[in-house]
């Protein structure tokens, strides 16, 4: 299993409607997209962080299926606009060694085979983690 998190803060002046739209587009993935086993989203506490996700995949393929999903990509056009910074982080109980770079390469393919999402992911203030390989954040 593969256990892909999110952790986002918002920019400062977005709307509560940009935030239920951005927020319902989130719980649509875990509804919405077979590749996702198990998922939860909520309000990260005690942090400089205000939303958090983490969704359930089986393996890469279905790290692939989760990331050019339609309801996905919708989630991320509709969602950066709003963020300032942006984390994202994959656990996984596989010991492959090479497992990260693979997560990597699925990363990097997905934003190269949609330049406008690539553009919509450079113009956060911040973003680490497993989605921000190969780009600059």
């Amino acid at each position: 299993m593969i256990y892909h998190g999110i952790r986002m803060k918002l920019r400062k002046g977005v709307t509560a409607q940009q935030i239920d739209e951005a927020l319902d587009c989130l719980k649509d993935q875990g509804r919405a997209i077979p590749a996702v086993k198990s998922f939860i989203f909520g309000r990260e506490y005690n942090s400089d962080f205000d939303w958090s996700a983490v969704f359930a995949l089986e393996d890469l393929d279905a790290y692939w299926e989760y990331l050019i999903h339609p309801v996905h990509v919708t989630s991320e056009r509709v969602g950066f606009p709003l963020i300032e910074r942006f984390e994202s982080f994959d656990i996984s109980d596989t010991p492959h060694p090479e497992l990260g770079a693979k997560i990597a390469e699925l990363q990097k393919r997905h934003y190269e085979a949609d330049p406008g999402l690539a553009e919509l992911l450079s113009g956060l203030d911040s973003h680490t983690g497993s989605s921000a390989l190969g780009h600059s954040g």
